[in-house]
């Protein structure tokens, strides 16, 4: 299920704000710039499924999404509990940082934790199979897949190499709850 939770960015043990419905996420999200919906997921695909297969099966959520917002690329990333560098790639993101592109991912199965560092705030994003969340470009943010990774994401870009992370080098994402659920 699909969580916002608020907090002061100066306290990580309140919460300030809860909620699981999609339509209060999404307003709330909405608030401050990030876009959060939910697709139909309509097919059910495994870990290492053919990413052009994947792709076609959301085609039309795709494109309309591509010409909205002028993204030109897209791809999938799929990552399971037995990938053997899954502690590694946890890690990767697990600092806070930004992008120089909006980071763009609509969640086919499994789920991850978007934690999202605005003015005071921490807006921490459970996001689950049928989600999608649009995390604008230079937004202090960090994810974290979990320790058993399990997720298959469709990503879109305008520029692949604006997606290189630039971090912040401060310690905040330290100081916030981890994604415990594989």
């Amino acid at each position: 299920m699909s969580r916002l939770r608020i907090f002061s960015d100066s306290n990580p043990h309140r919460v300030e704000f809860e909620s699981y419905a999609h339509r209060e996420i999404s307003n709330k999200l909405e608030e401050v710039g990030v876009r959060f919906e939910q697709w139909q997921t309509h097919h059910s695909f495994e870990s290492g499924a053919d990413p052009e297969t994947i792709i076609q099966a959301y085609r039309s959520d795709i494109d309309r999404l591509m010409e909205e917002e002028g993204y030109t690329t897209v791809d999938v990333v799929s990552l399971s509990a037995d990938h053997p560098q899954k502690a590694e790639l946890r890690q990767k993101f697990l600092n806070e940082h930004t992008h120089s592109e909006d980071e763009v991912r609509f969640f086919v199965g499994g789920s991850g934790l978007f934690s999202l560092h605005l003015a005071d705030k921490v807006y921490e994003v459970l996001c689950e199979q049928g989600d999608l969340i649009t995390v604008p470009d230079k937004t202090k943010h960090w994810f974290d897949m979990g320790p058993e990774p399990s997720f298959i994401a469709i990503r879109l870009f305008t520029n692949p190499a604006g997606w290189v992370a630039e971090f912040t080098g401060t310690d905040i994402a330290q100081k916030f709850p981890r994604f415990e659920i594989g």
